[in-house]
């Protein structure tokens, strides 16, 4: 199957798979595509999978920013694509 044929979602359907590997929520963290240079916010990616795990794509260029694969025993993640993630400082 072909991205063209494969159904595609937002980031935030990496909320789930994301929260195992850190205390927040990372889908309003802001990346920066190391494609094209723009910046997004995780839940706006384009989302592919579920399997064998999660890719998700720069809303501008379609590059590859992150991955999130999920084994019986650990959870691999991949930024290759991110040259930053910007996450939002708590306030108070």
């Amino acid at each position: 199957m072909t991205s063209d044929e494969m159904p595609d979602w937002d980031g935030n359907l990496m909320a789930g798979p994301l929260s195992e590997l850190f205390a927040l929520d990372v889908t309003a963290a802001v990346v920066r595509c190391r494609g094209c240079g723009a910046s997004a916010e995780v839940a706006t990616l384009r989302v592919y999978g579920p399997d064998p795990g999660l890719v998700g794509r720069c809303p501008g260029c379609d590059d590859v920013l992150l991955r999130v694969v999920r084994t019986p025993d650990a959870v691999w993640l991949d930024l290759g694509g991110v040259t930053s993630l910007r996450v939002p400082a708590a306030l108070g």
